[in-house]
């Protein structure tokens, strides 16, 4: 199994476009996306190309392939245009004794995380900055944003096959591998 991950999209066609072509050429099974979807929130700006209801046509056209976890810009409204659902806090998923609990980040996170325990993955969007960090416990990865990168940091996605996590730019170069042994 493949995973296509990634995280805030809000809003933008552009990258959502982009996004989807990222996934094709990855051939990935499906696509999890951590939360965020259509809205950028008050505390971001307008993102490039902002046009939800596009996008909302761009992913319903994916529906079958996409696991999704709410985020705090995604709404009661949102889940009434989409055709796959979006409102769980979260998800868990496992691939070869990696256990993945998933969600946005804006409940549980980096510093607040939920009981985890050995080598399992803490996986959050929400900040916009990706990251890969060994704590007490677990892991906490982050894919950062399709659309509004923050602190420096690039357009990009995650991909997760077995025991490998692999962050790229949306143009498929590598940024940040790790294993967990």
């Amino acid at each position: 199994m493949k995973y296509f991950i990634a995280s805030d999209i809000h809003g933008s066609l552009k990258y959502c476009k982009n996004l989807f072509e990222a996934f094709e050429r990855e051939q990935a099974d499906k696509i999890l996306i951590l939360g965020d979807l259509l809205y950028h929130g008050p505390r971001n700006d307008l993102p490039e190309e902002y046009n939800p209801k596009a996008v909302i046509e761009l992913l319903n056209q994916y529906k079958n392939k996409i696991i999704c976890v709410r985020g705090n810009c995604d709404t009661e409204v949102d889940q009434m245009v989409l055709d796959f659902p979006i409102m769980a806090d979260y998800a868990v998923l496992t691939m070869d004794d990696v256990v993945v609990y998933a969600t946005h980040g804006h409940v549980h996170g980096e510093n607040n995380p939920p009981k985890l325990c050995g080598k399992d993955v803490l996986l959050c969007g929400h900040t916009h900055v990706p990251k890969c960090e060994q704590k007490e416990g677990f892991f906490y990865m982050n894919p950062g944003s399709v659309s509004i990168p923050k602190e420096e940091s690039w357009h990009g996605y995650m991909i997760w096959e077995g025991r490998n996590f692999t962050w790229k730019d949306m143009k498929g170069d590598i940024r940040l591998e790790y294993n967990i042994g």
